[in-house]
């Protein structure tokens, strides 16, 4: 069994074009950085699939590697608080499976102590 991160955004106005090359910028900067090659990265969906308010919507299956769970997460979140933070006016929901991922102005999306060095060494050893 397979848990996923979901993010999307809606709002009544499309994306301007300025909007559009802001998310294309993110997307790229994540890719680039993203840090492993066999894991699934930041997947946004196609924008015909969803309903007709949405203007970004995707999904990151996480790993089954306990280690890079975090490192994943984290890049993902980070690339989704980035959009956010670049689409004025939308209504975003982030959800692992059932599970909404808080929203922090200054941090941005993430789970309670999920940036702990500690809890990422424990579950790198595992």
């Amino acid at each position: 069994m397979s848990v996923s991160l979901y993010y999307s955004a809606s709002r009544a106005t499309p994306l301007t074009d300025a909007e559009m090359a802001a998310v294309e910028r993110i997307v790229a900067a994540h890719r680039a950085s993203f840090p492993y090659e066999d894991q699934e990265s930041l997947c946004l969906y196609d924008s015909d699939g969803g309903s007709p308010d949405e203007v970004v919507a995707g999904s990151t299956k996480m790993p089954f590697d306990p280690g890079k769970v975090l490192p994943v997460l984290d890049h993902v979140l980070g690339s989704v608080s980035e959009f956010r933070r670049a689409l004025p006016g939308a209504e975003w929901r982030v959800h692992m499976d059932d599970l909404d991922v808080p929203w922090d102005e200054t941090e941005g999306y993430a789970f309670p102590g999920m940036r702990d060095p500690d809890l990422a060494a424990e579950l790198g050893s595992l």
